[in-house]
Parts: structure tokens; sequence; C-alpha cells
């Protein structure tokens, strides 16, 4: 038998998109944030896009590291990555640590870098899951106890702490994440069944009995009636889609991104894509989305070994599930919630750890060295 070396370069598709993607986001980024309001003034800056910049090149780094790296090599940092999510996420709560803006605490900041331990959650809940299921096997994860269990509770931990920020949109995706994963790997659909119950219960006393939930959901059924309070956002996304109308009105022409519609940059960063490069650019994003996880799970599928399919599942269905929230909040499709749209929103942490997911995805759809005879 002869080695025959084949491309062993990381998945062309998952490259290309990310980096299309990538750049759409600077590009919005800068659009959406360019003025800003100084003293009564408005002035440009291009202060929140020399960040973003900043950070899609470290998440670039991110990106060629991982995509680069052995899959097998991620395993050792499973238990590692879990546990320091985990601690993490109770700094936010430490003083002078963690910081608090808007009535929640997210961020914890180390001297001048400011650090969002939610999004290494996702990661390393990811890197867990696969690791743990793949290890038990198919034979062992179907029992209760020690198949199932250990994949709920363990998980749990850092779910609970990002409920506790509050963050109830990352805590979906993190739930999300454990079902999806376990289904492939082998758990018995009844234990799903049976563990769907209370979480569904929980997430809606955390609706009714939550204040700020419920205006929430009283500004999705009717937004018009609260388009003054807690149903403006929506309201002025809903105007930035109508304007944009089929075409757009033009890059850098939009009207919403004039402190009318805010967190512009962030949340509700395709509302402005929408209005300024209309329906055909929107149907663009969701359609370079769409081929991403379609890959994704084509990658998946091709992987023999359980726990490099396990791996490619979990990142797609992440990258996949929190971009379909996010289009769907911004249409009022879904109740407001703080989710960013992956590769397009302004943020450092998040950008930097999904181009370092995205890698890891792009190294599991690297053609492998064949044998021919």
């Amino acid at each position: 038998m002869a080695k025959t070396e084949t491309n062993n370069a990381p998945d062309l598709v998952v490259t290309m998109i990310v980096m299309i993607m990538t750049a759409m986001g600077l590009v919005m980024v800068y659009s959406s944030s360019s003025l800003m309001n100084a003293g009564g003034e408005a002035q440009m800056t291009a202060s929140f896009f020399k960040r973003s910049l900043l950070f899609a090149l470290l998440g670039a780094g991110g990106f060629f590291v991982a995509s680069r790296t052995p899959p097998e090599w991620l395993r050792k940092g499973a238990y590692p990555a879990l546990l320091g999510s985990i601690v993490l996420l109770c700094l936010v709560w430490v003083p002078p640590l963690g910081i608090s803006a808007n009535g929640a605490s997210r961020w914890v900041r180390f001297g001048p870098l400011g650090f969002q331990p939610s999004e290494l959650a996702k990661l390393a809940v990811v890197l867990f899951l696969a690791h743990s299921i793949a290890k038990r096997g198919p034979r062992k994860v179907k029992k209760l106890i020690f198949g199932f269990m250990p994949h709920i509770v363990l998980p749990g931990i850092p779910i609970m702490l990002v409920l506790m920020e509050p963050d109830l949109g990352t805590a979906a995706v993190l739930v999300a994440l454990v079902a999806a994963m376990s289904f492939v790997g082998g758990v018995r659909l009844r234990h799903l069944a049976v563990t769907a119950v209370p979480v569904v219960a929980g997430l809606g006393c955390m609706i009714i009995f939550v204040p700020f939930r419920m205006r929430r959901l009283m500004a999705f059924l009717d937004p018009w009636e609260h388009s003054t309070d807690s149903g403006f956002q929506l309201v002025q996304s809903f105007l930035a889609f109508g304007a944009g109308g089929v075409w757009g009105v033009g890059l850098g022409a939009g009207k919403q991104k004039l402190h009318y519609l805010p967190e512009a940059h962030t949340d509700f960063i395709l509302s402005i894509w929408a209005e300024e490069c209309g329906l055909v650019g929107v149907l663009v994003v969701l359609g370079l989305f769409s081929a991403l996880v379609y890959r994704g799970y084509a990658i998946a599928l091709a992987q023999e070994d359980m726990y490099r399919r396990l791996l490619a599942t979990g990142i797609t269905t992440w990258l996949g599930l929190q971009a379909a929230l996010n289009a769907l909040v911004v249409m009022g499709c879904l109740p407001t919630k703080g989710l960013p749209f992956p590769f397009l929103s302004y943020g450092g942490t998040g950008l930097v750890i999904t181009l370092t997911a995205a890698g890891i995805l792009a190294g599991l759809g690297r053609k492998e060295d064949a044998c021919v005879s």
C-alpha cells in the first residue's frame, strides 16, 4: 500500500463563508456605528470599527490555529475548559472584576481587557459533551444514571450561572446544544422527552414571573401598542426592514442607526443590513449561513469517529441556532433577547470565540491522507 497525500487544507466552503461573513460584519459595524452622539452633536468615529477589526484579526488567528489543531488534542482541554468557564461565570459577581450593565452581570474585566464568559461556555460545553459522550460510547450513554445524567448535570452548572446573569437567550442555546449532541450521541429519546418537561415548565415560569421578560412578551405580541417603551426596539426594526424594500437605500445611507434603533451595531445589526441592502441583502446573509449550516452537518455526517461527529454537530448547531434566533427576533417572530448574529454583530469575545469554533469545524472538514494500492 502506498500513501498518497491529498489536499490537507481546512474545508474550503466553511473557510470562504466565514471570511465573507466576517468581512460583511466589519462593513456593517462601521456603517451602523460611525455616527455617534457626543455633546449633543453627531460626529464621525471609527472606534467600534477599529475594535471590531482588532477582534476579527485575533479571531482569524484563532481560526487558523484551531483549523490546524488535531481535534484529538482538544479532548485534553475538555474538562479544563468547562471548569474554567464555570469559574469565569462566577467571577461576574465578584467586584471589581465583575461588570454590571443594564441590569445584567455578564462581563469580567482584567485590567483593560473585558471578557464575556458565557461565550466561552458555549465552546466549553461543546468540547465537554463531545469528549464525554464519545468516551462512554453508544451503549453506556443509553443508561440513565451513568450515561445520560452526567451530560445534564455538569453542563447544567454553566447554564444556571448564565440564567442568573440573567441571559435567557444564551441559556436556551446551551440547552439546545445539550439536546442535539445527546441525540446524536445515542441517548434514549424517552430520557430527552422526560427532561424536556421541566425545562419547558421552567422556561415558562422564568418568563411569566420575571417582569422585564413579561414586558418583552407583551411587546412581541403587540409591538405597536408598546412602541414608546418595551416595543420601541422592535418597531424601529420593522421600520428598518420596511425602508430597505427590495434593494435597500445603499450602504451607509440608512437612517435607523441614527439613534432610532438601540444596539444597532450588536443585536439588531441585521435590521441595519436590511435597511441598507434590502431584501436581497438579507437573503444573501441567510443563504450564506444556511450554506454554512448545511456544510457543517455534512462534515459531521462524514466523520466515522463519534467524537469528531459530535464536535462538528455541536459547533454547527450552536452557530446555526444563534443566527436563526437573532434573525427571528429582529423580524418580530420571537420576543426580544440579547443574542448577537455570529460574525456580523459587533463584539469582542463573541467574535473571537465563534471564529475559533468555525476553525475547528473547518479542520474537521480537512481531507485526510488516503491510502491506495
